[in-house]
């Protein structure tokens, strides 16, 4: 049996089926994941309760069926959801209160990709197992071969009224029972995104679902689900533009990213969505502690402070937002990548509520979502730019001299501010590249220091990377 040290990544386990994830170590790698839930448990010898989900990949049901034989194996008691998105599986953890779960997904990545999600239930939220909760003793026990077999086999339920009971309880944050006419094109690349989006539609009679792509299909034979490609949303665009739309929404693969589209087929940047979110809540909910990624913050923290909340800035990564949340117990949390973060779901993403705010604040505000956005905007991003070098730390400190006169973080990477713009370099939690965003008062602002910035990393040695 082949395990490739290769496929345990920053925030979960991903890799080529079946070269790297496949029939004959899933089982392994399933235990050992296993192992680790037992490991941060209050009672190590007490079986656990499981659940377990997977993706439309063409490669799931068969990966699926033997996860579920090496958690009964090791004695677990498994609830097993089904076909789900990833916000309805973290939902079905933390609201029933079972013990850990287990989703099979590869997310965005394409066809011929496999691999796991796992969280770990805590009193203060779910830990999702990445980098610093245990996927490394994940990867020790499962190249160490290690094996549980209990005495007493465990148990298997199912259980298929969560994205029903998810529904209702996104309702104590958002009601959406009044949404009225109101025109939605929604693309969900085959994916798993099309689950929630039609339920919650099954739930707006008087607004209008127009479908792209809603079949589910591991094959993805329209386009990749990743909307973070601008080239998976052109035809989502033109849609909008030919049906004239509302708006137009795009979930990634597993549909714990989201990206709106406003009815001029415009993409709107999701620091805007998560500064208009947060100013909907802090309605309800004065002085509440919101988050968004240092990516881009002059939107989201000046609408913050305008609205009577607080404010608390992350480094980028699902995992690492939803650690900072249990920490310090906030209410909402966004990412410039399109993740949205609700302590309802033990501070893990959940888009149904993202969606139904945006719906309710476009209703009631009465103008169209591009006019709502620039009400709400207080700043010019530049969009991400990537960049292959082997000299990192040496750019990152050239780059440290040369703008000394600025405000340096170091939260993540380096950011570094001025009372009229600011840019933030970092390394990527998944590729070897580096990564740059710009963000200012003024879009002339923004293109000056942005060609600023990108020749003097070039002229470091780095070479600018296209995607």
């Amino acid at each position: 049996m082949n395990i490739p040290q290769n496929i345990f990544k920053s925030y979960d386990i991903r890799g080529i089926y079946p070269e790297e994830i496949n029939e004959e170590n899933v089982y392994q790698i399933t235990q050992s994941i296993y192992k680790v839930f037992l490991d941060m448990h209050n009672e190590p010898d007490k079986p656990l309760s499981v659940v377990i989900g997977r993706d439309m990949r063409l490669s799931s049901p068969s990966l699926f069926h033997i996860m579920q034989n090496a958690l009964i194996d090791a004695g677990a008691k498994v609830i097993d959801i089904g076909l789900s998105s990833t916000p309805t599986f973290y939902f079905a953890v933390y609201h029933y209160g079972y013990d850990a779960g287990i989703q099979l997904s590869a997310s965005h990545n394409p066809s011929q990709y496999n691999g796991f999600k796992m969280v770990k239930k805590s009193p203060q939220g779910l830990i999702k197992i990445g980098k610093s909760t245990g996927i490394e003793r994940v990867k020790k026990y499962a190249l160490d071969m290690l094996k549980i077999h209990s005495d007493q086999k465990g148990t298997i339920v199912k259980k298929d009224t969560v994205l029903s009971d998810e529904l209702e309880e996104t309702k104590k944050i958002a009601d959406f029972t009044n949404l009225k006419n109101i025109k939605v094109v929604a693309d969900a690349a085959n994916a798993m995104g099309s689950l929630y989006i039609d339920a919650l539609f099954k739930k707006l009679p008087l607004c209008q679902l127009i479908r792209m792509h809603f079949d589910l299909d591991g094959s993805f034979p329209n386009h990749q689900p990743d909307p973070l490609v601008k080239a998976n949303l052109k035809s989502l665009q033109e849609k909008v533009l030919k049906e004239k739309a509302d708006v137009g929404l795009a979930p990634d693969g597993d549909g714990d990213r989201l990206f709106f589209v406003d009815e001029k087929g415009q993409i709107i940047p999701a620091s805007h969505i998560t500064a208009l979110v947060a100013r909907e809540l802090l309605k309800n909910n004065k002085n509440a502690l919101i988050y968004f990624d240092i990516r881009y913050i002059r939107t989201a923290k000046k609408i913050i402070d305008e609205s009577g909340g607080r404010s608390e800035i992350t480094k980028v990564g699902h995992a690492f937002i939803t650690e900072a949340m249990n920490k310090t117990h906030g209410l909402f949390a966004g990412e410039s990548s399109g993740h949205y973060y609700f302590a309802f779901n033990g501070n893990a993403e959940s888009q149904i509520p993202i969606i139904t705010i945006v719906l309710s604040a476009l209703a009631e505000s009465g103008k169209p979502l591009s006019e709502l956005v620039r009400s709400i905007s207080r700043s010019e991003e530049s969009g991400e730019y990537n960049f292959k070098t082997n000299h990192a730390e040496k750019i990152l400190s050239s780059l440290k001299e040369k703008y000394h006169d600025g405000l340096l973080s170091t939260l993540d990477g380096i950011s570094i501010d001025y009372p009229t713009w600011r840019f933030g370099v970092r390394t990527s939690n998944t590729e070897p590249l580096l990564r740059l965003n710009v963000e200012s008062d003024t879009s002339e602002l923004i293109k000056e220091k942005r060609d600023e910035l990108i020749d003097f990393i070039i002229h470091l040695g780095a070479e600018l990377h296209h995607d």
